[in-house]
């Protein structure tokens, strides 16, 4: 497996070497290396229990590895995990401000108009949580991960539970964010996410990368090659190498 290179001409954002943690006597991620260049979108995919949110739990710091490195910016680390971690009898402005003094911003007005500002949520800051649709929680969920102006973005699972119009809106936002030079990593089951919005993909399974290139290589890489579809030609680079 040939590990693509971050961006041209720049160091990584993002640098893993050879990562490796257990639970117990279950390995969940074995020897894994890979980075991610500054403004990439990085799609990290593979089959349940692939050791994908343990990946992202540790490069948020939640998890220490059991061995390797992991060279991050400091304290530039956004985390949103798959639960939203939302207060919904709170509007979506308290929610930002909790949050924020939670994380000891210094300037709290200031990065909740940001935010606000930021995820299009202005006219629905006065909106109790509970009451906005999925995507816009989601929305919410993401702003309380960008309240540190993190470098780097870490989503497990964003668009789970969403229908595709809201699917849709929630990527052309994240997409603005790696257009902004936020360096965004990403868990996904909907594979068609993976194909349209990642510049790169890591497949993990069984806690190993088996791969880290674009859709079109992990196409070529394929034993069905000519495969009408990415979610064709990954089930049989899966199958081929016994997953």
């Amino acid at each position: 497996m040939a590990e693509a290179e971050a961006t041209a001409g720049a160091s990584p954002v993002i640098e893993v070497r050879g990562l490796s943690y257990s639970f117990g006597e279950r390995v969940a991620l074995r020897d894994v290396s890979f980075t991610a260049g500054a403004g990439e979108l990085l799609a990290v995919i593979g089959p349940n229990g692939a050791g994908k949110t343990t990946l992202l739990s540790i490069l948020a710091g939640i998890r220490k590895p059991d061995a390797g490195t992991v060279r991050t910016p400091a304290g530039a680390v956004g985390w949103v995990p798959q639960q939203a971690a939302l207060y919904r009898r709170l509007t979506v402005e308290e929610n930002l401000r909790l949050f924020a003094r939670l994380e000891g911003i210094e300037d709290v007005d200031a990065a909740v108009e940001e935010m606000l500002e930021q995820t299009g949520l202005a006219d629905r800051r006065g909106d109790q949580v509970g009451t906005l649709s999925g995507g816009n929680q989601q929305r919410v969920n993401i702003a309380i991960g960008l309240l540190s102006r993190p470098a780097v973005l870490l989503l497990d699972e964003p668009s789970t539970g969403l229908d595709p119009r809201q699917r849709a809106r929630l990527w052309e936002f994240v997409h603005g964010l790696a257009g902004g030079g936020t360096t965004v990593l990403y868990t996904t089951h909907h594979l068609g996410e993976v194909d349209r919005y990642g510049d790169r993909i890591l497949v993990l399974a069984d806690g190993e990368a088996l791969f880290d290139g674009t859709a079109a290589e992990l196409h070529r890489a394929a034993p069905e090659s000519g495969a009408a579809d990415f979610e064709s030609a990954f089930v049989a680079f899966l199958r081929e190498r016994g997953h």
